[in-house]
């Protein structure tokens, strides 16, 4: 093997560990980047009903929307 070749493979092999450990690092940090939330319990308070669409006059087609969120 060729010096050459020797260097190719040392330098391939070292940006590949180089790689690793910084995607391990990036990895761990994001995890420590921001403050712990407050976890607690808390009570929504119940939704309101739907409104109700009107009914059909006969002979009429009618189509209701209703959107929540």
């Amino acid at each position: 093997m060729t010096g050459r070749r020797r260097l190719w493979r040392w330098i391939v092999a070292a940006w590949l560990v180089l790689a690793a450990v910084a995607g391990g690092v990036t990895l761990w940090l994001r995890d420590a980047a921001g403050p712990p939330g407050p976890y607690r319990w808390e009570n929504a308070t119940s939704p309101t009903p739907p409104p109700e669409c009107t009914p059909p006059e006969p002979g009429e087609d009618t189509l209701c929307f209703v959107r929540s969120r």
